[in-house]
């Protein structure tokens, strides 16, 4: 996958051709009917959903590692949080879809964490590792070589399916990522974090509302209907 500029300069994702366009696509989604014959009920549902998401098609045929691509890109429309020449940090980068528009936004400096493989990306330092690992904040920093302006979460704990313990689960991976903002961004930053709906997010609030000037939930409308996933878009930081 390569990055080429239109004829106003703005860079974009030029995919390989077995993947682009409706040909591409059409190749695709024959692969996924065979394979699907091998899978599980629970398996098939997925794969059935997935060549029925005009978003992954999207993806696919715009170059884009994910369909979470799209959820960063309407973010940003919405709430302006990518400012171009920006230093952002990705928490839970993998696979890498949200790193793309950074670079597409402008954004000169990003560093990546996943527990899983990033697939490299030319200009972004990207560290397979737990955030919770001694002395990762630090790597992060030292690789950015300045205060981000923008920090970013779409960490999610795996689910169990029990929707209050996936909830509680992935708002406290919000809030590891909200003490990381408030101890590293520069002044006037900003920060996203996805949290799944429910009761347990007051304290992260809070805590949000006392160091931002500008607190908001959102869903955008590339986040699947049946999804509990929310995002909390945290403006201005008061440093």
């Amino acid at each position: 996958m390569t990055v080429e500029e239109d004829d106003k300069g703005r860079r974009r994702w030029k995919a390989p051709l077995d993947s682009r366009g409706p040909a591409g696509g059409r190749m695709m989604a024959q692969k996924e009917k065979v394979r699907k014959k091998t899978l599980s009920k629970s398996s098939r549902e997925w794969v059935d959903r997935q060549l029925r998401d005009p978003y992954v098609l999207r993806a696919q045929e715009e170059g884009y590692r994910a369909r979470a691509a799209f959820k960063l890109k309407e973010i940003d429309e919405k709430f302006n949080i990518v400012k171009r020449g920006a230093r952002v940090v990705d928490l839970g980068s993998a696979p890498g879809g949200w790193l793309q528009v950074l670079l597409e936004k402008g954004a000169i400096r990003v560093v990546g964490v996943d527990l899983l493989p990033v697939d490299p990306i030319p200009g972004i330092t990207i560290f397979q590792a737990d955030i919770y690992e001694p002395g990762m904040t630090d790597k992060l920093m030292a690789a950015l070589g300045d205060k981000p302006n923008l920090v970013l979460s779409d960490m999610a704990a795996n689910t169990v399916g029990h929707k209050q313990t996936d909830h509680v689960r992935t708002v406290g991976l919000a809030e590891v990522a909200a003490n990381f903002a408030i101890a590293n961004l520069a002044k006037g930053g900003n920060f996203v974090t996805k949290v799944f709906q429910g009761g347990a997010q007051k304290s992260l609030l809070d805590v949000l509302k006392a160091n931002f000037d500008d607190v908001r939930h959102w869903k955008p409308p590339s986040s699947r209907a049946e999804s509990p996933e929310t995002f909390v878009i945290a403006r201005k930081f008061k440093g």
